[in-house]
C-alpha cells in the first residue's frame, strides 16, 4: 500500500518533538506540504532543517493564539491535532492550574484549531481528514494522571462530535489512542522501572510504542485507503485494552 499526499497541505500541532515530529516527517516523505505548529521556535527551526515545511510558533494554551495559528496556516487539507501535555499529579494533589492548562492544550486547542480548519474545508467543498492524537488513558484510569486522563476522555468525545457534524461535509475525523510512547514526555512520566514494569506487564506485546508506530497509523487514517473509517478510536497499545 503506497500512501501519498501529493498536493495536500497538512497541519500538525505539537510538531516540534516526539510523536508530532515523527508525524510531520512521515507526512512530508509521503508528499504533503507540512505546516508544523509548536510552542518552541528552536524545535521548529531544527525540524525545518530536516524536512521541507512551513512553521508556526504559538502557545496553544492561549485560546486567541490557537485560533490565530490556525488562520495563519491557510488552506489545510489534512489536520493532526497532536499537541498535548502531561502534568503527573495524584487526584487529591491535582492543582487547578495543572488541570486547566492540561484541558486547554489537550482539548480546547483541538476544538479551536479544528473549528477554523473545518470551516475552510467546508468553504472549499472538497472534504478533508482529521486525526486527533488521544491516548489509552481516555479509556482506563492511570494513577497520578487525573488531568491527563480527563483530557483524553474529553478528546475522544470531541472526536465523536466532530465526526457526527463534519461527516456530512465529507470531512473524516478519527482518533488514535497510543499506549505509553517513548518520547521525552513518555520517558519523564514512565522512566522509573518501578512504575514502567507493572505497565509493561499489562501489555501483551511487552513493549511500549515508538513514535513511528503512531505516525504510521495517523498517515493511514488520513489517507484515501481509510476512506470509510470515520468516528473511530484506534488503539495503538500492544493489546493493553484487550486484557
Amino acid at each position: 500500500m503506497d500512501i501519498r499526499f501529493d498536493g495536500k497541505r497538512a497541519l500538525v500541532t505539537g510538531a516540534g518533538k516526539g510523536i508530532g515530529r515523527e508525524i510531520a516527517g512521515l507526512l512530508a516523505r509521503c508528499g504533503a506540504r507540512v505546516i508544523a505548529l509548536s510552542r518552541t521556535q528552536a524545535d521548529l527551526d531544527s525540524l525545518r532543517a530536516e524536512i521541507n515545511c512551513e512553521t508556526i510558533a504559538a502557545d496553544l494554551a492561549d485560546a486567541s493564539a490557537a485560533r490565530e495559528a490556525a488562520v495563519r496556516a491557510g488552506r489545510v487539507d489534512l489536520l493532526v491535532n497532536n499537541a498535548g501535555i502531561s502534568i503527573p499529579q495524584p487526584f487529591l494533589d491535582t492543582t487547578v492550574e495543572a488541570f486547566d492548562r492540561t484541558m486547554a492544550v489537550n482539548v480546547r486547542a483541538a476544538f479551536l484549531v479544528t473549528q477554523v480548519v473545518a470551516r475552510g474545508m467546508i468553504e472549499r467543498g472538497k472534504g478533508g481528514a482529521i486525526v486527533n492524537v488521544s491516548s489509552q488513558a481516555s479509556m482506563v484510569a492511570l494513577a497520578d494522571h487525573t488531568a491527563y486522563c480527563a483530557s483524553k476522555g474529553a478528546l475522544d468525545q470531541l472526536t465523536r462530535m466532530m465526526a457526527l457534524e463534519l461527516g456530512p461535509h465529507q470531512i473524516r475525523v478519527n482518533a488514535v489512542n497510543p499506549t505509553v510512547t517513548l518520547t521525552p514526555m513518555g520517558e519523564m512520566a514512565w522512566g522509573d522501572p518501578a512504575k514502567s514494569g507493572p505497565m509493561l506487564a499489562k501489555i501483551p506485546l511487552r513493549r511500549f510504542a515508538k513514535p513511528k508506530d503512531v505516525a504510521h497509523a495517523v498517515a493511514y487514517l488520513l489517507s484515501d485507503q481509510a476512506d470509510m473509517i470515520h468516528g473511530a478510536m484506534l488503539p495503538i497499545d500492544g493489546g493493553f485494552l484487550a486484557t
